[in-house]
């Protein structure tokens, strides 16, 4: 079997392929960020709020695991259309993502904050620390420094996993590189040049998190510990 790479033609259409990893990058910055937030504000109700916000919060966490984050993009933009709520595309987009890592970071972030002990948190109340001192800087910070390396995995993985979202018509990378296909005929050559781009922002976004993570944890930073 002889095949002829040509990628030229692929390289040709970059600016569609920049377009295409820009819309990736941004929907995975405001869903990383609002899913973050979402993440421990729930992890917080599940470890210390009262028992009826424990059980809707695990209903919630339950129900979005066990469901793909394509249906759940489905429901958003269509379903809530076939009802007469409809979204932007782009908007329901990102609120599928956060809704869906929302729900893993509840559990990452719950693991944190149950590994404080609770001594710890009895000397910080000894020490005159107030309960936002105590909870901002005795079990939120040490709680997600402790497991940062896994939410960094899991915003990787979610930016990784929103090459589905093409399917709901958003124009993110995945999305793009189908009309590169459609218009050079050189499904080999995109995949190539597809998977360079995904290993690149993959590097890109753990070099940010490293750097971040060099940022707000500076002990690990004098320790020299991996992050």
């Amino acid at each position: 079997m002889a095949y002829e790479f040509d990628f030229g033609s692929v390289l040709a259409s970059w600016p569609m392929l920049l377009q295409g990893a820009w819309t990736t990058l941004v929907l995975t910055f405001w869903a990383t960020l609002a899913g973050f937030t979402v993440g421990t504000l729930c992890a917080v109700a599940r470890t210390s709020g009262p028992r009826w916000l424990r059980l809707v919060v695990g209903g919630y966490v339950e129900v979005v695991r066990n469901t793909p984050l394509l249906i759940q993009a489905y429901f958003l933009i269509f379903g809530l259309a076939s009802i007469g709520a409809r979204l932007p595309i782009m908007l329901g987009v990102v609120i599928a993502m956060v809704v869906n890592i929302g729900s893993y970071t509840t559990e990452v972030m719950r693991a944190g904050i149950e590994s404080i002990k609770r001594g710890q948190i009895e000397a910080a109340g000894c020490l005159g620390l107030s309960k936002a001192q105590i909870f901002l800087h005795v079990v939120l910070r040490p709680a997600m420094e402790r497991v940062y390396p896994s939410l960094v995995s899991l915003y990787v993985l979610l930016m990784l996993g929103s090459s589905v979202l093409s399917a709901v018509g958003v124009e993110e990378l995945f999305g793009v590189s189908n009309r590169v296909q459609s218009l050079t005929y050189r499904n080999f050559e995109v995949f190539i040049v597809l998977g360079a781009i995904y290993l690149a922002l993959t590097l890109l976004l753990r070099g940010s998190f490293w750097v971040l993570g060099q940022l707000i944890f500076p002990r690990r930073r004098k320790l020299g510990t991996a992050l």
